[in-house]
């Protein structure tokens, strides 16, 4: 699932854990939301290790409504 992506050098990679911790969602929900488009793609770091760029989470998190951010708390 998980694309090479380009990435500027200035970006950090976050693993899981810190992704879920900083959108407030489960795994199963950034998954989904990966399946549908709407969450950033992580980058493969081989094998079956993957990462974020933070770049991209923290734009995807700046570019929600704040009533979206607390209907997805309610229902993760």
């Amino acid at each position: 699932m998980a694309k090479q992506l380009p990435c500027s050098l200035s970006s950090r990679l976050i693993r899981l854990p810190e992704v879920k911790a900083r959108v407030g969602l489960g795994r199963s929900t950034i998954y989904r939301r990966m399946r549908e488009g709407t969450f950033p793609l992580p980058r493969s770091l081989g094998g079956r290790a993957i990462a974020w760029a933070e770049e991209d989470v923290s734009a995807w998190i700046a570019e929600r409504p704040l009533q979206e951010i607390l209907l997805d708390q309610t229902s993760a």
